[in-house]
């Protein structure tokens, strides 16, 4: 793994605010950059997806949007001049399934729950020709890909897909390693997230390249999983005390994770999203 790129990312990564915002296309940073074999990661800003070249074709992930697909055929035409075969789509939120159509046609899979957001028109995208379930694996020209369902939390289509032999899990959003999560958890059960993360944390791999952030290990979902945990349990106690907004803003109950990406944008946020949640029901 490209101990340059991972300091990249990193420093990439601290202008957390800009993460979930599509930048416009002469403003792009874009990389294809190798992790480890023949497996490759795409940037687009601050957005990633995977590129697997294999001995029958190239398999990719979430396309980001038409420009970066645009970008990226190029080049992996100049790179390795083979047909890209299969897309894989992790999950149906627009910053990362915008613009599928733009591959043309090509094999494209997804969670069996992705086409109905496409039909309510949730993304612009190419509906997939091959949707799986809870599990569902595959052979292409030498490498193994196996996709497994993360169940409802954040979004209801989620799937990480592991790469074989080299042992790469594509995680997106649930985990991001080293990084406080976004904002707010927008749209999160966060008891399902927290399931979510449970789920990546059983599967059989060694690097974790998330679609933000820096490249991590299976280490850096359990972390992020005691964060949520952590953060849940605080604030749950705080309000059983009676103990308001501000209160718990002004608590240290986050200073252990201060030396983690986005802690200065996203802790507050974070704060008051659990505290929504929590007030909620859960």
């Amino acid at each position: 793994m490209a101990g340059i790129f991972s300091i990249l990312c990193m420093t990439l990564a601290i202008f957390v605010p800009y993460l979930a915002a599509p930048a416009a296309a002469q403003d792009a940073k874009r990389s294809l950059e190798q992790v480890e074999g023949d497996v490759y990661r795409f940037q687009n800003n601050f957005h990633f997806a995977m590129v697997v070249e294999t001995e029958a074709g190239i398999v990719v992930t979430d396309p980001i949007d038409a420009e970066a697909v645009a970008w990226l055929k190029t080049e992996l035409a100049q790179k390795f001049d083979k047909p890209v075969t299969h897309m894989i789509f992790s999950h149906h939120h627009a910053d990362h399934a915008s613009g599928g159509q733009a591959w043309g046609d090509i094999e494209v899979i997804a969670h069996e729950n992705f086409p109905a957001h496409v039909e309510a028109g949730d993304v612009d995208t190419a509906m997939p020709t091959q949707t799986v379930g809870d599990s569902h694996s595959f052979e292409l020209g030498g490498k193994t890909f196996e996709l497994t369902y993360l169940g409802n939390g954040h979004g209801d289509d989620l799937i990480v897909t592991v790469v074989r032999p080299e042992n790469v899990a594509f995680v997106v959003d649930v985990v991001s390693p080293k990084r406080l999560p976004w904002r707010d958890f927008p749209g999160a059960d966060i008891d399902g997230m927290i399931e979510q993360i449970k789920v990546v944390e059983s599967l059989d791999f060694d690097i974790l390249l998330p679609g933000h952030s820096v490249i991590g290990t299976k280490q850096d979902a359990a972390d992020t999983r005691l964060y949520i945990e952590h953060l849940k349990a605080e604030v749950q106690t705080a309000l059983d005390a009676g103990k308001s907004e501000a209160d718990i803003l002004a608590s240290d109950i986050t200073d252990n994770y201060q030396d983690w990406m986005g802690y200065d944008q996203l802790r507050d946020l974070n704060i008051q999203g659990m505290i929504r949640w929590l007030s909620a029901g859960g």
